[in-house]
């Protein structure tokens, strides 16, 4: 083995995850990081980026916002847009489905309608919202509750031959190892999906950063990510403007963490990262693109 063999992480050494297609666009796992743009149709958002003000506002203004925000997101580098019409920041309000799919789904249409070419997720945990979306031109399930043992969002998935994010996630941050309950939490819901008739292809992780977890966790989480790899699955990493961060830069509110998303996105990147969900597309992918010129030799 030579120095640069010993230099390599294991994770680099395996064969990468199967490619997946989202949409209309082939995803090639292992050749670079991808990025996936957030698109807050909501409120109440806590990284206050939310495209719905406090008080509502007018349909036809919302999606012509949407689409202003997709198209920039696009050109600074996105490859999939992450619609979602409920908050999921701890105490947030819970959204009826009808509610839910009315902020959602307009605007899904309305960037599919524009930007054809580019893959488009629903993030939520309600199937009939998730179905509407995917009338509606979305072809990626991101379900923040994927390892509950409902497997609606599954059958789902499986019934419509769309590919699933499969997020960790506990109603309370109770462990006692850790990082082998979130490897054994999440090795279950793959089986449960694959059960359900999803192609084990077909699957995503993300270890759920900030959810169901203590700041502690969520550093934990970071460590982890060479292990999940392990799994054989893509990871997706969303970290970008969470409490955490805030926590360790001395309590900064979320328009003030950037650099230490950024911090997360390069270390992500690091331990195997595929893909990162942000706030900020510019500034993650000008670093994934420096990450993956050391990490993984790609020189763009």
């Amino acid at each position: 083995m030579t120095s640069a063999d010993r230099a390599t992480p294991p994770w680099l050494r395996a064969a990468p995850p199967t490619p997946i297609r989202i949409g209309g666009r082939l995803f090639e796992w292992g050749r670079r990081t991808y990025v996936m743009g957030i698109v807050n149709v909501t409120p109440d958002s806590f990284s206050g980026d939310g495209l719905l003000a406090p008080a509502g506002g007018r349909e036809g203004a919302v999606v012509e916002a949407a689409i202003v925000q997709a198209r920039r997101m696009v050109e600074e580098g996105a490859d999939i847009l992450d619609v979602g019409g409920e908050s999921t920041r701890p105490g947030h309000h819970v959204v009826a489905e009808g509610e839910e799919a009315a902020r959602a789904v307009p605007v899904i249409a309305a960037i599919h309608a524009a930007l054809p070419e580019v893959p488009i997720s629903i993030d939520t945990y309600k199937p009939a919202v998730a179905e509407a979306a995917l009338d509606a031109g979305a072809s990626l399930l991101n379900d923040v509750w994927a390892v509950s043992t409902d497997g609606a969002m599954s059958r789902l998935a499986a019934s419509r031959g769309v590919p699933m994010v499969v997020m960790h996630n506990r109603a309370q941050p109770q462990y006692e190892d850790f990082t082998a309950e979130l490897i054994d939490d999440l090795r279950a819901a793959i089986e449960r999906a694959v059960a359900a008739g999803v192609p084990r292809q077909n699957l995503i992780l993300d270890p759920g950063f900030g959810f169901g977890k203590t700041p502690e966790h969520n550093l934990m989480v970071m460590r982890s990510l060479p292990q999940l790899r392990g799994l054989g699955q893509p990871v997706l990493l969303g970290t970008s403007r969470k409490s955490t961060i805030g926590r360790l830069l001395g309590g900064l509110p979320p328009e003030e963490r950037l650099e230490g998303t950024l911090a997360t996105t390069a270390l992500g990147i690091a331990s195997g990262v595929d893909l990162v969900r942000v706030h900020d597309v510019r500034a993650n992918a000008r670093a994934a693109r420096v990450a993956d010129a050391i990490v993984r030799g790609e020189l763009p």
